[in-house]
C-alpha cells in the first residue's frame, strides 16, 4: 500500500530521514497527502497539519546544522511522522476522548508517552479516532464518522486504538503508539493485519505518568490494566517504536528481532480456553482456528515445542472484570445535562457503576488480583502461551451500536475473549497476523509472554512473519 518510490517500512523511513535522503518536510507532506486521500476511512479525528509542518521545519533546520560526521547523534526517530489516539494529550491539540458529553480542552503539554516520542524526533500528524473513553473494542462514537478497516471498509478496525491501526494499515502513517487496557492494541492489530505489542505493566515508564510512587493497582485495588505499546506493519517496526517508547539508550528490542532466527526450543502452551466462557458462548470460527493451527505449525518448524494446555479460569471473572473495567465511570465528572450525550453503552455502565458501593468495587478488584496470581502461575509453567486472536472477522460498522448495551458488550467479549485476561495478569502479549484470506481480510494469533519477555515476543512475531512471507513467495512461484 506504500506509494511508488516511498520507503516501504517505518525503519526504512527512519533511515532515509536520518541519512538525509528525505527531508522531514517531504515526509510530513507525503503522509498529510495520504491522510487527505483516504479521509473516508475516518482514521483521524483531528489533523494538526500546521503543527506538524512547523516541527518538520525545525527538524530539517537541526539536520542542516549538524555536521555530517555528527549525524549519528540526531534523535533516533528524527522527522518520522506518527499519530496519537485521541485519549492522550498532545500539546496544541484538543483531547476529545471520543465523547460528545465532555469538553474538549486544547492540551498545554504532551502526555509523558508523547513527550518521549517527540524527544526521540517523532512528529505527530494528528489525533486518531477512538471509542468513547476508550471503553469498547470498536472505534465508533457520537462526534465523528467511525473508523473503518482498510482491509474491508464495511468493517470495524477494532478499538480502542482503531483509528491508529487503520492509519497504519492504510499507510497514512508508518508506525504509531497505542494504549491497551483490555485489548485496545491487540484487537485493532488483529483486525487490520498488524503487529501489536502490549508490554507488561511498568515496561514503558511513561505509563505511570509523573507519580512519585506509582501503584500497580487502581483506587479500588484492582490490577492496573492500561499500558502503552507499538502498532506496526512488522515486528521490526514495532521493536523500533517500542525501544523509543521506553526511552532506551540503544535499540535492544530491534537487535533482538534481527537475531530472531537464533530463538528456538521454547515450550509453548496452546489453548482455546477463555475466562469469558462461563458467561458467554465462545465460538472460534474456522478462519481463527486455522490461523492458530498455522501458527503452531510454523513455530514447530522453528524448533519450539508446542503442547496442548488445559488452563482453568475463575468462573467469576466476567463479572469481576466488567465491574472493575467500568468502576472508573462512577468517578466521571460530567457537565450539567451532558449525561444524555453519552453513548448508550457508556451511559448504561456508568449508571451501574454509580449504583455499586465502593466495597463492591473493592471486592471485584480483590477477585481480579487473585485471578492474576492464578493465571501467572498457570501460564508460568511455559515459556509462552499461544491463543487464537479474534474469534471471527471484524464485525461490520454499526453491528455493535445497533444492539443494546448488554448485547453490545456480549458481542465484544465473544469476538475478543482472550485479551483482557492478559491485562489483568500484568504480563506482556503480542498480536501477530498469520493468514491473509482470499477476501483480503487478515487472521492472527496472540502470544502471551513472561515478565520482561517483550523482546522474546517480538522475536516470535518475526518468526511467524518470516514463515508467512516464505509461504506467499512459494504461492507466487507456483502461479
Amino acid at each position: 500500500m506504500t506509494a511508488a518510490g516511498a520507503p516501504e517500512t517505518a525503519i526504512a523511513w527512519r533511515d532515509a530521514l536520518r541519512g538525509g535522503e528525505i527531508s522531514a518536510r517531504e515526509a510530513v507532506e507525503h503522509f498529510l497527502a495520504r491522510i487527505e486521500d483516504r479521509a473516508e476511512l475516518g482514521a483521524f479525528l483531528t489533523v494538526t497539519a500546521e503543527h506538524a509542518r512547523a516541527a518538520a521545519a525545525a527538524a530539517d533546520a537541526r539536520f542542516a546544522a549538524t555536521p555530517r560526521s555528527e549525524r549519528g547523534s540526531l534523535p533516533r526517530l528524527h522527522g518520522l511522522p506518527t499519530a496519537v489516539k485521541d485519549l492522550v494529550e498532545v500539546a496544541g491539540a484538543a483531547t476529545t476522548r471520543g465523547s460528545a458529553a465532555l469538553r474538549h480542552p486544547v492540551a498545554a503539554n504532551d502526555a509523558p508517552g508523547v513527550a518521549v516520542l517527540r524527544a526521540a524526533g517523532a512528529i505527530p500528524l494528528g489525533k486518531t479516532q477512538v471509542p468513547e473513553l476508550g471503553l469498547t473494542g470498536y472505534s465508533e462514537n457520537a462526534i465523528a464518522p467511525p473508523a473503518r478497516n482498510p482491509l474491508d471498509p464495511t468493517r470495524t478496525p477494532g478499538g480502542s486504538s482503531g483509528g491508529s491501526a487503520a492509519a497504519i494499515a492504510a499507510d497514512l502513517i508508518p508506525v504509531g503508539p497505542g494504549t491497551d487496557g483490555g485489548g485496545s492494541i491487540r484487537i485493532p492489530a488483529l483486525a487490520c493485519g498488524l503487529v501489536g505489542l502490549k508490554p507488561g505493566l511498568g515496561a514503558v515508564p511513561g505509563d505511570f505518568g509523573s507519580a512519585a510512587t506509582p501503584s500497580v493497582h487502581d483506587e479500588f485495588g484492582a490490577p492496573r490494566l492500561t499500558v502503552s505499546g507499538p502498532l506496526a506493519r512488522s515486528a521490526a517496526d514495532a521493536a523500533m517504536l517500542y525501544d523509543a517508547q521506553r526511552g532506551a539508550a540503544a535499540e535492544p528490542a530491534l537487535a533482538a528481532v534481527r537475531a530472531a532466527d537464533s530463538l528456538t526450543g521454547l515450550r509453548i502452551a496452546c489453548t482455546e480456553a477463555s475466562p469469558f466462557a462461563s458467561a458467554y458462548p465462545i465460538a472460534i470460527g474456522v478462519e481463527a482456528r486455522r490461523a492458530a493451527e498455522t501458527a503452531r505449525d510454523r513455530l514447530a518448524r522453528r524448533g519450539h515445542r508446542l503442547e496442548a494446555a488445559d488452563f482453568v479460569y475463575d468462573p467469576g471473572y466476567p463479572d469481576a472484570f466488567t465491574t472493575s473495567w467500568t468502576a472508573g465511570l462512577s468517578r466521571l465528572p460530567l457537565p450539567s445535562g451532558a449525561e444524555e450525550r453519552l453513548m448508550p453503552l457508556t451511559r448504561a455502565f456508568r449508571t451501574r457503576a454509580i449504583a455499586r458501593s465502593d466495597a463492591a468495587h473493592a471486592r471485584a478488584g480483590a477477585r481480579l488480583r487473585a485471578f492474576a496470581a492464578d493465571v501467572r502461575a498457570q501460564w508460568g509453567a511455559y515459556d509462552a502461551v499461544l491463543t487464537p486472536g479474534l474469534t471471527m472477522l471484524p464485525p461490520r460498522i454499526g453491528a455493535f451500536t445497533s444492539l443494546d448495551a448488554d448485547d453490545d458488550y456480549r458481542l465484544q467479549c465473544e469476538w475478543a475473549p482472550f485479551t483482557s485476561m492478559v491485562n489483568v495478569s500484568g504480563l506482556p502479549a503480542i498480536a501477530v497476523p498469520v493468514l491473509r484470506l482470499p477476501t483480503g481480510h487478515a487472521m492472527g494469533v496472540q502470544i502471551i509472554g513472561r515478565v520482561g519477555g517483550e523482546h522474546r515476543l517480538l522475536q516470535l512475531a518475526a518468526q511467524l512473519a518470516a514463515e508467512l512471507d516464505a509461504e506467499l513467495d512459494a504461492e507466487l512461484e507456483a502461479e
